[in-house]
């Protein structure tokens, strides 16, 4: 039985793909700062600290395969992904899996450059690889509206597609990687619809019963310029199966208006 460590196991993905490994017969270990939640076994939770390295050579004894889940912002994210596949190598991992960003090698964005960089540091690590990219999850994407839900004018991004994927579809293809071989970087995951941003806004609107002018603003620079490229995107990988408006009607089904 493959034994499994998860980093980030308590996130917006870690919520998904820690249930999904154990129903595929994986024996999971969750790694968290916090203490272990009643009811949880001991076996199935670890307490330990990415940015001090606290507690992860205890959290992957015995693992085989290290799923790498959690992410911070900047140069941190590169610094605990370090301490991490130290660990990780001393501890004698046999697969390292990691979940990176569709557009991090051409996005000039500097929470994707450190994506990037933690992508470069797991395949020198020594440890066999996968690294999967995903496109940005329905929850970030509805999170950037819902943000807003107290202005008259709800503001998006002019000229900018999107391909929101759901966590229970990235946390399918995680699981298949982390309990297969090592592949080195796998083909990117995307949702199974491009919308634009006007759309999408329009749909959350809709969604939570909301009525406001939505005014698509233009951004300069070269960040905004990629993303009007739409080198975010990944239309050779939309096998997401879990629609948008899915989504939003599991989320905000039967929310009145304000």
């Amino acid at each position: 039985m493959r034994r499994v460590l998860v980093t980030g196991a308590t996130g917006t993905l870690g919520r998904a793909l820690v249930p999904t490994l154990v129903a595929e017969g994986a024996t999971v270990r969750s790694l968290s700062r916090r203490p272990r939640p009643d009811g949880v076994p001991p076996h199935a939770w670890a307490t330990g600290d990415l940015r001090s390295g606290a507690g992860l050579d205890a959290a992957l004894q015995g693992v085989g395969t290290l799923v790498h889940a959690a992410s911070s912002m900047g140069r941190r994210d590169v610094d605990d992904a370090g301490r991490l596949l130290d660990a990780a190598r001393t501890a004698g991992v046999e697969h390292v899996v990691y979940v990176s960003i569709v557009g991090v090698d051409r996005v000039p964005l500097p929470y994707y450059r450190a994506k990037l960089e933690v992508e470069r540091l797991v395949e020198a690590s020594g440890l066999p690889w996968t690294t999967l990219r995903a496109t940005q999850f329905h929850d970030l994407v509805t999170g950037v509206m819902t943000a807003q839900r107290f202005s008259p004018v709800t503001l998006t991004f002019a000229g900018v597609a999107v391909q929101p994927v759901d966590t229970r579809d990235v946390a399918a293809e995680l699981a298949a990687c982390a309990l297969g071989a090592p592949a080195g970087r796998v083909p990117d995951l995307g949702g199974p619809t491009t919308y634009t941003s006007v759309e999408v806004t329009r749909a959350v609107l809709r969604a939570t019963g909301r009525r406001r002018l939505v005014l698509p603003v233009p951004l300069p620079g070269r960040t905004f310029a990629a993303y009007r490229a739409g080198l975010h995107l990944a239309p050779e990988g939309a096998r997401g199966r879990i629609t948008l408006e899915r989504y939003l009607a599991e989320r905000f089904g039967g929310v009145a208006r304000d």
